[in-house]
């Protein structure tokens, strides 16, 4: 029992210094590793051999980046749940199996995909709009290398730090992903601007940092605290994986489909791009895949954010519910959606007051007037509905902390497949370019009308569960 023992505080303590304790740290290192891409793209953006061209090549590469952070994002919030799940009901044998068959699928899923990256460099770089021009193109190539070499250790970290979460120790979890940014910020202007090693240089310095996560993810799980990883613990058990795996579907197939919706808006910006007068030239055609990536990063660091908010309650979301305290999970869920809204309203008047500001940090000085002026339209339109973006994302990982994979991932996948593809496929023929940007907020309006119905019936299902819990105390 001293597992149970160990994280029992997570039914005792007060649920807003529960969320301030796990959340914090999970925000902060969520965003700290949005960060890593985001570095890179601005030292890219401001090295004038670089420009505009190294920063389309950022955003062709950025989505097989996320491809790997579904896989270790589905295994990490899948096990996170299931390990904090399995204390809260006192099963410390299934927490310390699921979490070493976690550990094998990682590495082995990672080496995998690695295989794949090098093997077909070419047409994936080419799906995502990388032969946009020859510049671009080349950029991308000398880029994705190196990071297709450290997908292992990329994953490796992503997949632990909710795992480390889960054992009680979400600040370690912060302290490794921040310092394997810290290399990578500190190495980025190093190789790019004295050394002249360009798109190579700020590669290495992302892998570097990201080698550095995880080795001290690795020293953790040698000094896990309410789990205790033994021998058995090392095989791949079947029966655990089909769990854990099934409750960290949501989050595979968030990213994964986001990974499908940025392969759409970037083929459909490379399509309409041509077509515009200005951007249809050689001069200027990468532009608008350039500027809607930063864009993009912009919005990553926001659901960062709030994904870090939503994914911190996860082990006091768990461990509640599978210590039948419905009425803690209830305050949890109206404290979530809360802090989600305000988040979202706080980033929206950011890309609505200062887009200039924003657009500046990326090389704006160096790049013509085009190049400004459709990333201030590009902030105000396809930004223009992220206090729903948000309210959302906190929905989807709420409904996962609690076990509902299957409402959970409809409603993910309602969003970023059938309107994140739709949409930008279809509002382009009427609107052009433009018709791009207005897909993204269509897409939030529409997804949070069903998150209504999703969120409805989660508090009658806690309140529901919270007046049975009370007449059988009262009883």
């Amino acid at each position: 029992m001293e597992e149970t023992k160990q994280n029992s505080f997570l039914e005792t303590e007060q649920v807003g210094k529960l969320m301030q304790k796990y959340a914090v740290p999970c925000i902060i290192s969520l965003v700290v590793a949005a960060l890593y891409n985001i570095v890179d793209q601005i030292f890219i953006a401001n090295a004038d051999y670089l420009g505009s061209y190294g920063n389309a090549a950022n955003t062709v590469v950025f989505p097989l980046t996320v491809v790997a952070l579904a896989v270790a994002v589905m295994i990490g919030d899948g096990g996170c749940a299931f390990v904090s799940i399995s204390l809260g009901a006192g099963k410390k044998e299934d927490a310390h199996k699921s979490i070493g068959s976690a550990i094998l699928l990682c590495v082995a899923s990672s080496l995998i995909l690695t295989v794949i990256y090098l093997g077909f460099m070419e047409p994936i770089l080419t799906f995502f709009g990388g032969k946009v021009n020859a510049e671009t193109y080349e950029c991308a190539k000398e880029y994705f290398l190196w990071i297709a070499l450290g997908v292992p250790f990329y994953m490796f970290g992503q997949a632990m730090n909710p795992i480390i979460r889960s054992d009680g120790s979400p600040k370690f979890a912060m302290i490794a992903t921040v310092s394997g940014a810290i290399v990578n910020i500190i190495l980025d202007p190093i190789f790019i601007f004295p050394l002249r090693m360009g798109m190579t240089g700020a590669a290495i310095a992302t892998v570097l940092g990201q080698v550095l996560t995880a080795f001290l993810s690795l020293w953790y799980l040698c000094h896990m605290k309410a789990v205790k990883l033994e021998k058995s613990s090392f095989r791949f058990h079947s029966v655990l994986m089909r769990k854990y795996l099934a409750l960290g579907l949501t989050s595979f197939l968030a990213q994964i489909s986001l990974v499908i919706s940025m392969a759409a808006v970037q083929n459909m910006c490379t399509k309409y791009g041509a077509l515009d007068a200005v951007f249809g030239t050689e001069e200027y055609a990468q532009i608008p895949l350039a500027v809607l990536g930063i864009v993009m990063k912009f919005f990553q660091i926001a659901i960062s954010i709030a994904i870090g908010m939503a994914a911190g309650c996860i082990p006091i979301v768990g461990y509640n519910i599978g210590a039948g305290r419905r009425d803690r999970a209830k305050d949890l869920f109206t404290r979530l959606l809360t802090m989600e809204a305000a988040i979202g309203i706080v980033a929206l008047l950011i890309v609505e007051l200062f887009p200039r500001q924003l657009i500046g940090v990326f090389g704006a000085a160096n790049e013509s007037s085009y190049y400004t002026d459709f990333a201030v339209k590009s902030f105000r339109i396809y930004l223009g509905m992220m206090v729903l973006a948000m309210v959302n994302k906190g929905s989807f990982i709420y409904l996962q902390a609690m076990g509902k994979a299957v409402q959970s991932t409809l409603i993910s996948l309602t969003r970023e497949i059938i309107f994140g593809v739709a949409l930008p496929i279809i509002f382009p023929i009427f609107w052009g370019l433009d018709g791009i940007l207005y897909s993204f907020p269509a897409a939030d309006i529409l997804t949070f009308i069903i998150a209504l119905f999703i969120i409805r019936s989660t508090y009658k299902e806690l309140n529901d569960q919270s007046s049975k819990m009370q007449i059988k105390e009262g009883a």
